[in-house]
């Protein structure tokens, strides 16, 4: 009889778990995000990842991994271009929430295979908003892109601001699956928040990311590639700090937001290499380059809107923030 009510129990509370789906889920964001929720018992994963081949497929199963055994987590590996399997994942999941991480990354590498960026980041986001609609998704939070303010002015970047264009294919489709989050919610009234993301970086980084290129070059005693003279500025945020900004998201109501996630500094790639140096205690290593084309010189995010409506109030800053991924590099990488 004791162990009839135990699994009655189990059943019912299973019925009042948040189901969250999270496109691109064993990703830098992703995982870390689904690190953050899994401490409670409040939500259900669900990841979809096709383990791109950008970068190592080992590091994105090492960052999911430890989730693989925990019963309110799912991985499936499948990519967003196929519609029938990810209909079939949405359909057994029923995911309440939609969590749209997964992209073509990397403005230089979008120069490179324009017509990938256009088919991931446009219809790949396409099929996701379309499956989250007809299944009647209650909110989609879509990963954007500082990179869609282009070289507008003014500084600091602000939601209200119009935006006439963007320097690269990367930022282009972005600003495309903006369009398309606004589209279906005007049809279908489907909760949707657009997160403009600026210069993320912490531990489970991307390879290609400037902090992590620039740790991993001083710690192996390589070439770092400076492009520019150094006076380039980006918002450099912190994972810690950015997860923050997505579970109030998650957690709030909201019909149609766009909202920048930064820390509202920026800091010069020069300011960033001191620092880093003086973190690790050593030199790096500098190869200097010209710019590359798509760079934007300056990046500062407005985060009014962000600490108004969501209370977000970034606490790492760049020493912080770097000694938090320093010590992860170490522990993991070498």
């Amino acid at each position: 009889m004791s162990k009839l009510i135990i699994k009655q129990i189990t059943f019912k509370i299973s019925l009042t778990l948040k189901k969250i789906l999270i496109t691109g889920g064993a990703g830098f964001i992703g995982s870390n995000l689904s690190k953050e929720l899994l401490k409670d018992n409040d939500y259900y994963i669900t990841a979809v990842d096709n383990l791109d081949r950008y970068y190592p497929e080992l590091f994105k199963m090492s960052n999911i991994n430890q989730f693989l055994i925990n019963n309110n987590f799912k991985f499936y590996r499948e990519n967003i271009l196929n519609v029938d399997k990810l209909k079939a994942i949405f359909e057994r999941e029923s995911p309440d929430i939609v969590i749209h991480l997964a992209a073509k990354v990397g403005i230089r590498e979008s120069f490179k295979n324009p017509k990938e960026f256009e088919e991931t980041n446009i219809r790949g986001t396409n099929n996701v908003l379309l499956l989250s609609s007809k299944l009647k998704v209650n909110k989609f939070i879509f990963a954007s892109s500082s990179s869609v303010y282009g070289a507008d002015k003014p500084i600091p970047f602000s939601e209200e601001q119009k935006i006439t264009f963007q320097i690269s294919p990367y930022a282009s489709s972005k600003m495309s699956g903006e369009l398309l989050c606004r589209k279906f919610h005007n049809l279908s009234r489907i909760n949707i928040i657009i997160l403009r993301l600026f210069s993320v970086y912490g531990p489970l980084g991307r390879p290609d990311m400037v902090p992590y290129r620039l740790v991993e070059s001083i710690y192996k005693s390589k070439k770092f590639n400076k492009f520019g003279n150094g006076d380039s500025e980006r918002d450099y945020t912190s994972i810690e700090d950015l997860i923050i900004g997505f579970i109030s998201v998650i957690e709030k109501n909201f019909g149609f937001e766009i909202i920048n996630l930064g820390t509202g500094t920026s800091t010069s790639l020069n300011d960033l290499i001191r620092t880093t140096e003086e973190l690790i205690g050593k030199k790096a290593i500098i190869n200097s380059l010209p710019a590359q084309k798509g760079d934007i010189q300056k990046v500062k995010a407005d985060i009014t809107k962000a600490k108004k409506i969501l209370d977000f109030n970034p606490q790492y800053n760049l020493i912080n923030g770097m000694k938090s991924f320093i010590n992860w590099y170490r522990e993991n990488r070498l």
